[in-house]
């Protein structure tokens, strides 16, 4: 069995800066897929930035790309998503979501098996 615990988040300003981060325990593997999703109050669970372990290959959503940063700590089995420049509309619960033998980085949060608990992330005008 796989679990995430995901540490980071908090209040901060708008152009300010946080890092989440989600600790891994149980079976990966290189194929393995780490993603980030975000929920805004009121909406649905949306997509921001994936890495897959083999190879190191991100993708992000187009409102993250350029601001934030996925990366990964094979040695501490975690992966971090650092965000910059943060905007009012970056504020929700942030998720990890790890898809285990993936064949590639998707979108859907269908395709991920094991979340982590969530953390709130709100940036105050």
């Amino acid at each position: 069995q796989v679990h995430l615990v995901q540490s980071g988040g908090g209040l901060v300003q708008v152009g300010g800066s946080l890092t989440l981060s989600c600790a891994t325990s149980g079976r990966t593997s290189g194929n393995s897929v780490m993603a980030w999703f975000q929920q805004a109050p009121g909406k649905e669970r949306e997509f921001v930035a994936a890495l897959r372990f083999w190879n190191g290959r991100t993708a992000f959503s187009e409102s993250a790309q350029g601001r934030f940063t996925i990366s990964r700590d094979s040695a501490r089995n975690t992966v971090s998503l650092a965000m910059d420049d943060l905007k009012v509309e970056d504020t929700g619960v942030y998720y990890c979501a790890l898809d285990v033998d993936a064949f590639g980085i998707r979108q859907l949060e269908k395709e991920y098996e094991f979340w982590g608990q969530g953390a709130q992330v709100t940036v105050s005008s």
